[in-house]
């Protein structure tokens, strides 16, 4: 994949909620929520990560690592993926 990540899953589910994408890199977790719209003229999607939403994400991350145990030390990331229309712009390290 482009610019040397793995996609480790894809709307990763359990009982508490749902991951959108779970990347890796060597050394680096990055867990990225993709909202979209159809356009932005009523606020862009990535205002739809709330502090809410920003909780229930750290919780579901740490679920994530406690079951899939990646080996060494890694750092995570939170990503935001807005998507309007055709265009798509990836917040790194949105929260």
């Amino acid at each position: 994949m482009a610019h040397g990540y793995q996609v480790m899953a894809r709307n990763w589910r359990c009982a508490a909620g749902e991951i959108d994408l779970v990347l890796t890199r060597p050394g680096e977790v990055i867990f990225c929520e993709v909202k979209a719209r159809a356009s932005s003229r009523f606020g862009g999607p990535q205002g739809a990560v709330n502090w809410q939403k920003q909780r229930r994400l750290r919780r579901l991350a740490a679920m994530w690592l406690a079951q899939e145990r990646p080996s060494g030390a890694v750092t995570v990331r939170f990503d935001v993926a807005a998507v309007i229309g055709a265009r798509i712009e990836v917040i790194e390290a949105a929260f």
